[in-house]
């Protein structure tokens, strides 16, 4: 899950109360897809910095809840304001993420140095969405690599 770090970094996330926040702002249909029907309560979550000067996984957290309706599409003073999302049926959702550790950045550089993340969604060409999918083999792969100094 991508997060621009001056919206909400992993040090935000784990002062939180209780080190959850919610994931408000999905604007994408397929990134909330993936959150609605792939996410599950206590799966873990790639806590990935974007847009900064050091983009790349920042931290490990996990999903703390299941979706809801996510209340900024309805404020019109919120940068995530969609005034065709009615309120009976609304088009976007959020989940609450815990945050567990922060971890030394792993950038996407370095993540494609390694042939077991080849095929990783985050690492294709193109990709720009905030949130995506990561296989079993991959998150080992990436909790190793967050083991080993850089």
């Amino acid at each position: 899950m991508k997060s621009e770090p001056e919206e909400c970094s992993i040090d935000d996330a784990l002062a939180a109360p209780g080190a959850t926040v919610p994931w408000t702002g999905v604007r994408n249909y397929q990134a909330r897809n993936f959150m609605r029907d792939a996410m599950q309560l206590g799966d873990g979550v790639l806590f990935y910095h974007s847009s900064c000067a050091m983009p790349g996984v920042a931290g490990v957290a996990r999903v703390a809840s299941g979706t809801r309706p996510d209340p900024t599409q309805f404020d019109p003073e919120s940068p995530y304001f969609d005034a065709k999302s009615p309120t009976t049926a609304p088009r976007w959702l959020l989940l609450d993420v815990q945050a567990l550790r922060k971890t030394r950045v792993l950038g996407l550089e370095e993540m494609r140095k390694h042939p077991a993340l080849s095929e990783m969604r985050l690492l294709q060409r193109g990709n720009r969405l905030s949130i995506t999918p990561v296989t079993d083999a991959e998150w080992h792969t990436i909790l190793n690599l967050l083991k080993e100094p850089q």
